[in-house]
């Protein structure tokens, strides 16, 4: 009887071994050999799912991105809000060794993105999302009473965008001075700082 293959549990698996040899080595040393070697197939056996490494690297930045937003709805379920917000950032901010490798993905994957349209438009259309959430967030915490800064949302979403994106590229480059404790404590000033009364 011929073996039945989950096609899709393929693809996640080879994206969850380029996760780790990236994580490791970069993307200079996420060849094609290396990644079905780490997932335990033969070379040949990508071919099918992913003709080229840069289709696996974009098939492999949608993954995170999906990954992220089930712990993002996980962990903002039944809050709002500052709550809510802050609960949205920590699933983002790279103080955990899943947000540390993540971070180290798609970084190689924003170089990409710089030449490639295609992956230009899949990360701008990712990052729509979290604005798009932040704002909500920033109006239900302003409604509250949470938010008292004059900025306006939209201002105070491109500040928390912006804080996320950097801390991934910090965290990854100079760890000593973006620990995890640390990058926790400048989100949390954030927080204390929209919501100083001016």
């Amino acid at each position: 009887m011929p073996k039945i293959v989950d096609h899709d549990q393929r693809r996640v698996d080879l994206v969850q071994a380029t996760w780790r040899i990236i994580a490791r080595h970069g993307i200079d040393g996420a060849t094609m050999r290396e990644i079905a070697a780490e997932a335990g197939f033969a070379n040949g056996a990508l071919k099918p799912y992913f003709p080229t490494k840069d289709d696996l690297l974009a098939f492999a930045f949608g993954y995170v991105f999906d990954q992220t937003n089930r712990r993002v709805a996980e962990s903002i379920r039944g809050h709002s809000g500052l709550d809510a917000l802050r609960r949205y950032c920590l699933e983002v901010l790279p103080v955990t060794d899943v947000t540390i490798s993540e971070a180290r993905l798609v970084i190689p994957f924003w170089q990409k993105a710089l030449t490639d349209p295609d992956k230009a438009a899949l990360h701008s259309d990712s990052m729509e999302r979290w604005r798009v959430d932040f704002m909500r967030f920033l109006a239900e915490a302003r409604e509250a009473g949470e938010v008292r800064t004059p900025a306006s949302d939209d201002v105070l979403a491109g500040q928390l965008m912006s804080f996320l994106l950097g801390a991934q590229i910090t965290a990854s480059l100079t760890p000593d001075h973006h620990s995890p404790e640390q990058l926790i404590e400048h989100l949390d000033s954030w927080l204390r700082m929209v919501s100083a009364a001016s």
